[in-house]
């Protein structure tokens, strides 16, 4: 059985505690409050006792889990017995553990392990079957930013706040969460804040503005998916972000050029007759890029998209320290123009009759002068 970690609380309040739950993702917040809430409806069905078990390593004692799941105390207390898998690989003597685990549940003891997300091949491991079969898994999925302000205002609601009705509620509500993407755990603490710096009612925008910080946290596979779904802004301020985080260069252009050559390797398939599903297929494109693929790739113009592979290739370079006559010499300049002229294409590319806020000429901007 599989829930949504927000969907957990209306479980249990229908169904009660099951004897095992297995939490999984790597939304920090989210995993602690789904594992504070099965606490909190173990305490009050009676579980006084607590057992927490870290797996570090392949050299884990597997048979204290197992006998802590058997042993009782002296006055047969229910228990709680917490695995915590923080690598998400328990190996092959922890796999054969965990199934014949999974067999021995009792209602005496509840059991939470606790995973980080999981890749697609581990997910078809046995163990995790056995898991998903015996108890409920719960989905920690993260927060995408276009859900973020929904979330933010339900947040605010919780604790007795709310923004102003209509354009400046939701302004103030965009403000928020282009301060906090991708850092829920500041997030909250942000929301405190404001539950302590204020009374219950409406918030102004200044007053969300004045005491909110800047602490959003980018993820270097999410400036691509910026990029191809045309988010101007946005891309930009996660790429000063992900500079001001010490991120990699080297890395940020990988991300880039990889999805370029995934736009020319589709272009091309469909040149050469093959359907757009079928061309996404081959240039390994899915999940939530290939919406955004699917859009802009019919548009695209192929000699466009030609010269962009070329500036992939030439910011490449850049990035290790060779110069190229018209481009700016610092690695995160030249990936600012990479990441315009990536941008233009797919602008111009689903017909919207505009190329965003004057991208061609920013991407372009310097060509003759270097700058």
């Amino acid at each position: 059985m599989q829930v949504r970690a927000d969907q957990l609380a209306t479980a249990l309040s229908r169904g009660g505690l099951k004897p095992l739950y297995t939490i999984q993702g790597d939304e920090p917040l989210l995993a602690q409050e789904a594992a504070d809430a099965l606490r909190a409806a173990a305490r009050a069905a009676g579980f006084s006792e607590r057992q927490v078990f870290t797996v570090s390593g392949a050299h884990f004692d597997w048979s204290g889990v197992l006998g802590a799941a058997q042993s009782m105390g002296l006055f047969a207390d229910k228990k709680i017995i917490e695995i915590r898998i923080p690598t998400g690989k328990p190996g092959k003597e922890g796999s054969a553990a965990l199934q014949a685990y999974c067999e021995q549940l009792s209602e005496e003891v509840l059991t939470i392990v606790h995973l980080p997300k999981l890749d697609w091949q581990t997910q078809k491991g046995a163990w995790v079957a056995a898991l998903d079969r015996a108890g409920v898994m719960v989905k920690v999925e993260s927060i995408e930013r276009h859900a973020l302000p929904s979330w933010i205002a339900q947040r605010l609601a919780k604790q007795g706040q709310r923004v102003a009705p209509g354009e400046a509620g939701q302004r103030a509500l965009a403000f928020f969460a282009d301060r906090v993407e991708g850092n829920l755990l500041a997030a909250h603490q942000e929301l405190q804040k404001l539950a302590l710096l204020h009374p219950e009612g409406e918030l102004s925008f200044e007053q969300i503005e004045s005491a909110v910080l800047d602490v959003a946290r980018f993820d270097v596979f999410q400036l691509g998916s910026a990029v191809l779904a045309g988010q101007a802004s946005r891309a930009l301020r996660m790429l000063d972000g992900l500079k001001a985080e010490g991120e990699a260069p080297v890395l940020v252009h990988w991300t880039l050029a990889e999805d370029i050559r995934s736009l020319k390797r589709a272009r091309d398939a469909m040149a050469g007759g093959k359907p757009l599903p079928m061309a996404l297929r081959e240039a390994r494109v899915w999940g939530d890029k290939e919406r955004a693929f699917e859009s802009a790739l019919p548009g695209v113009d192929d000699a466009a998209l030609a010269a962009l592979v070329e500036a992939a290739s030439t910011c490449d370079g850049l990035i290790k320290g060779l110069r190229h006559p018209g481009w700016p010499d610092e690695p995160w300049e030249a990936l600012r123009r990479l990441m315009l002229i990536t941008l233009d294409l797919v602008t111009s590319a689903r017909g919207t009759g505009r190329r965003g806020p004057a991208l061609a000429p920013l991407a372009l901007q310097g060509l003759a002068t270097g700058h």
